[in-house]
């Protein structure tokens, strides 16, 4: 197989997100899974328990968001269960998965599961707008408190 050149954008010389995820889905081809590998389990449950911690939701407010979005009752019982690093067996259906991103606002789970399996999870349009109004209010915090820094060391220097 002829080795593919890699392409730049030139301004920045950076390699584009559709060679980065043709160059990943090669690599994963051509590697036969080492025994094991798939086995997720435990990095997914780790992953579920740091999202509802991440969440600024509490574990109650979590299920009433999942249950809302599928329209099925889902108990903390449930929840707490399906979160539980000791309970090997109870185990999150994968088809509520986005209903716990949604209700978490957090990706990292789903991300796990689409790395795994050798693909790539991108944020929703909604998503990427919300986070750049995030970051954006976090610039201003950060100017904010630049400010308060810049004429405090002027009343120092005076």
């Amino acid at each position: 197989m002829a080795k593919k050149t890699r392409k730049t954008d030139t301004a920045s010389n950076q390699l584009s997100l559709l060679d980065l995820i043709v160059e990943k889905q090669e690599q994963l081809r051509s590697n036969d899974p080492v025994e094991g590998s798939y086995d997720i389990h435990t990095k997914f449950c780790h992953s579920l328990a740091r999202a509802v911690k991440l969440s600024q939701y509490n574990r109650y407010e979590i299920c009433a968001r999942m249950s809302s979005a599928l329209g099925q009752d889902i108990t903390k019982t449930m929840f707490d269960s399906w979160t539980s690093e000791s309970k090997v067996l109870n185990r999150m259906p994968a088809e509520f998965m986005p209903a716990f991103v949604y209700a978490t606002a957090v990706r990292e789970p789903m991300e796990i599961l689409t790395d795994a399996a050798g693909l790539f999870c991108l944020p929703g349009r909604d998503a990427l707008r919300a986070e750049i109004q995030r970051l954006s209010e976090d610039e201003k915090k950060i100017r904010s408190e630049k400010r308060k820094r810049e004429l405090f060391l002027k009343e120092m220097e005076q």
